[in-house]
């Protein structure tokens, strides 16, 4: 997120949230690679005050006629611009990364998290699912306005259905690069257990 404009960004997520009739999931990230960022202008030690700000300012795009903003690092002036998204009222910024720390910043102004790996430090789901519903009672936060999404879902029942019933939203999967006739397989095991998972 801190590697674009915030704008353009802004635009850009309201005209995909556009065609794909409301639909759109707003992923984001602050990043960990200082030498990349600093390729695209951003600072490595203000990243995560720039990404709460970026998100702060395309909400106020997104919402209003003639937004404005006026952030310690993001500032506008108010102006108008189109177009924007079909949901209401805009799509939903789930932030990625480290448990401890995008807990803290889905909380504060987002609305789901996707946490590293359990190898990554967030530990399992099991482990974070009731931390997270603390933090956000203790933050004045509605627990159940939080998604959660966990990547890499394991083609095993009896894990889906636990992550399920622990209150997570999604669970991505993960496929190898491959051609179609490793990968339709793998298409097929998953249409047969998605319907199972929601039974």
């Amino acid at each position: 997120m801190i590697q674009r404009d915030t704008i353009q960004t802004a635009k850009l997520v309201a005209s995909l949230d556009q065609v794909s009739k409301g639909r759109f999931l707003f992923g984001i990230g602050c990043g960990w690679n200082a030498e990349e960022m600093e390729d695209h202008g951003a600072v490595y030690e203000t990243r995560t005050l720039k990404m709460r700000e970026q998100i702060e300012a395309m909400k106020e795009i997104w919402i209003k006629e003639k937004p404005e903003y006026r952030g310690e690092i993001v500032k506008f002036p108010p102006m108008m611009t189109w177009p924007k998204p079909v949901q209401k009222p805009h799509p939903p910024i789930i932030l990625g990364g480290a448990f401890r720390f995008a807990a803290r910043r889905a909380i504060r102004y987002g609305d789901g998290l996707i946490p590293q790996a359990p190898s990554a430090g967030s530990g399992s789901p099991k482990e974070f699912m009731p931390r997270l519903r603390q933090m956000a009672e203790e933050a004045g936060r509605d627990p159940r306005s939080l998604s959660v999404t966990l990547g890499g879902a394991p083609e095993d029942l009896e894990v889906l259905k636990r992550n399920r019933d622990l209150g997570v939203a999604r669970m991505t999967v993960r496929l190898p690069p491959a051609k179609e006739d490793e990968i339709l397989p793998i298409l097929d095991r998953w249409a047969k257990l998605i319907p199972q998972v929601k039974t």
